[in-house]
Formats: structure tokens, sequence, C-alpha cells
């Protein structure tokens, strides 16, 4: 074999265990880099990153960062903080790097396991809580903040399901869409009942009605009859069903309470004091925060004791802000901003796909720590920028063709990217 030929099953690993504890997330990414260096090549992968558009946006956090290291002080959380600064900047490189085949080979590997994985969450339930490997049970059940990154893989295949759903739809085969839009509500009520994942029922809810648009966005009687549709299925949804309702409920109600002053332990009363808390941290330090690392040391001085032993405030825009000011708010906003730009952009399938899955990861970093905290970041990102590196394969019609290996077409002129 080849060795520019053994990255393919690297990458293909990454996708597989991304539903896997994050160990094993940490082993599959160094083992993609480790195979990305020998495999040689690397003046073809350094023109790929450096005509990306987003290789600026992320050379600007990257520095940003570097700088903020060495005129900012220095505390016991900054040498984790920045590994995990550095980490998210290094999961981009990584997958923009990629070319066009690894990255089919890397979402080969995510949609096989999410489809097994969704058979496991059927056979669980429909079997009876059987026993089940420890490492599987965040799949299955709620299980800390892996459980929320399997759910928002999950949201991202369900993504991609309303994509294709819609494009059989908008290609008058509406018999076609069923088996994908079934798939589509059984993912949102696995997300939202045995995962608890409010933040991906907030995607899906966000993103489906944005992929819409973007199918139908030169279609307006075609665009408001899909969201009016979209607005029924969901009230009948949460009429029939009372749980989600009643999480809906509990969150209003919280965030209420911690705006009367209430403490106590709810998922949106900590959110609550968290970005009021780093909302002022920046603004105290708006030019270059109070460095990698300091965000912890604010905290423990301005939040409320009950929640003294968090280490992130469940925004990744207002964590890089308060360690490094606007200018690293900014830098990061600009890099998942400009990612569902370019998925925006272009007016296809593949653009729709991407446009999910990046939609996904900027919503799941701005009301949680999708992108600091490593169980979550080391798979949605990785998925997110996957997608989008296939969308900007802008010279190649179908850059999703060839996927399903016993469907690849025979190409006659060679492969972009």
């Amino acid at each position: 074999m080849q060795r520019s030929h053994i990255v393919r099953p690297a990458a293909m690993f990454w996708g597989l265990v991304v539903f896997m504890p994050v160990g094993v997330t940490y082993l599959s990414a160094l083992l993609l880099l480790a195979t990305m260096l020998v495999a040689g090549g690397g003046r073809e992968r350094l023109a790929r990153l450096r005509a990306n558009p987003l290789w600026w946006p992320v050379m600007a956090y990257l520095a940003w960062m570097l700088i903020v290291l060495a005129i900012r002080p220095h505390y016991p959380e900054t040498p984790s903080n920045l590994f995990h600064g550095l980490r998210i900047g290094v999961t981009m490189l990584m997958a923009m790097a990629l070319t066009r085949e690894e990255a089919l080979w890397a979402l080969r590997g995510f949609l096989l396991i999410a489809a097994l994985n969704v058979l496991l969450v059927i056979f669980f339930y429909a079997v009876g809580g059987f026993h089940i490997w420890l490492p599987l049970r965040a799949v299955v059940m709620e299980v800390g903040n892996k459980s929320i990154s399997n759910a928002l893989l999950f949201s991202v295949v369900a993504s991609t399901a309303a994509v294709w759903g819609i494009a059989q739809i908008a290609a008058h085969r509406p018999l076609r869409a069923i088996p994908a839009f079934v798939l589509v509500l059984g993912l949102g009520l696995v997300v939202a009942l045995p995962l608890t994942s409010r933040t991906s029922v907030l995607a899906l809810l966000l993103v489906i009605p944005a992929v819409c648009v973007h199918q139908w966005r030169n279609h307006l009687k075609m665009l408001v009859g899909a969201l009016v549709l979209g607005t029924v299925v969901l009230g009948a949804g949460l009429y029939q069903l009372p749980q989600l309702q009643k999480k809906v409920e509990t969150g209003v109600q919280e965030l209420e309470e911690a705006q009367a002053g209430a403490v106590f332990k709810g998922s949106w009363v900590i959110r609550y004091y968290m970005y009021r808390d780093t909302g002022l941290m920046i603004a105290d330090r708006p030019l270059a925060g109070w460095g990698i690392g300091g965000w912890t040391e604010q905290w423990h001085k301005r939040g409320p004791a009950l929640f003294a032993d968090s280490n992130m405030p469940h925004n990744d825009f207002l964590w890089v802000g308060a360690q490094g000011g606007v200018p690293a708010l900014l830098s990061l906003l600009v890099i998942m901003m400009a990612a569902v730009w370019q998925a925006w952009k272009r007016p296809d399938m593949a653009g729709r796909y991407a446009l999910g899955a990046t939609l996904i990861a900027l919503i799941a970093s701005s009301v949680n720590s999708a992108l600091r905290d490593a169980q979550i970041g080391l798979a949605l990102l990785w998925i997110a920028m996957v997608y989008l590196r296939l969308a900007q394969e802008r010279q190649d019609p179908d850059p999703w063709r060839g996927l399903l290996p016993w469907r690849r077409e025979k190409e006659t002129a060679p492969q972009a990217g």
C-alpha cells in the first residue's frame, strides 16, 4: 500500500469512534496526525490549507492566543486551557487538510457507526434495559457530557436525513422521503428523552428550518409551505410529548428564578450566572482578557459558591473572550460563522449537509462548551469540519459521490482536492 493511502483508514477510524469515550477519540486524532506526517505530501496539504477560506481566521485565532499567553498572567489552569485552545485549531486544520477521498472515508466511518448506534438504541428500548457495555452507555442514556456529545452527533445525522428527505420532496418523490423523516423524528425523540439534551433539541429546531430555507430560498411559496408544515408538526409533537414540553417549561422557569436572584442546581440557572459574570469579565479586560486559564480564578471570585467547581462557562465564545479579550472572542466567532457561510454559499445538497452540521456546531458552542470540552469537541467539531471540507470541493458537482463503495462510479478524470 502506498504511504499516502494510510491516511484514509486513519480518517475513517476517527469517524468510527466519535461515539466512544474521549480517550479513544484522542487516540484516533493522534493516529490521524501521525499518518498525515508519515504519508508525505506535506506541500500539497499546506497548499490546500492556505487556499481554504478558514485558513487566515484560524491562524489569527491561534496567533492571538499565543500573544495573550506571552503578555498576560499565567494560572494553574493555563496549561490545560492552552492545550484545549490549540486543539480546537488543530482539529479544524486537520479536517481542512484532508483530500476529498480521505474526507469521504471519515464520513463513511461516522455514518456507519451512527447507523449501528441507531439500531442499538432501538434494540435497547424495544427489548428493555439489558446490560450494556460501559463505553456505549452514553449512546442510550444520559451519562454526563458524553451523552450530550452523542446527542449532538445524532442531531447531525438527523439534519443529514432531513436534507435528503427535503431533496426527495423537491424532486417530486415524496414516498422516498418518508424513511428519512421517520429517522429525523426518531432521533429527535432520542436526543430529547433518553439522552435529555436540550442543546440538541434546540439545534434541531433551528437547523431544520435553516436547511428548508437553503433548499427553497428562490421559491417563496414552497418555503412558506414547508415552514408552516414544520411548525404544525412541531406543535403537535410538543402537545403529544409532555416530557419535552416540561423540559422547555422548566428551562424558562429556571431563567426567571435566576433573574430574581435564586441560586440552585439547574441547567439554565448556572448558565445565567456564568453568562452574566463572564460578560463582566470581558468588560473589565476587553483588549487581552485575564490571560489563558484566567476564567476559573475570576469565576471563583464572582460566581455563586454553589457552582465553584465549574471550569468553563458553557459558551465557547465567552470562554475565549474572558481569557483573550474581544479579539479572541471575535476570532473564534468569525471561524464558526465563516464555516456556516461557506456551507450556505454552496446551493446544492453538499452545501445543505454542511450547513446543518456547521450550524449545529455553532449553536452548541453558543449554549454549551462544545469546543472547549474535548468529550464533545473532538467529535462534533471534527465531523462538522469534514462535512464542510466536502462542501468546499467547489469544482466537484457531487463531492459525496462514491460515499457508498458499492455504488462508486468510475471516474475518468482525477479527483479534486
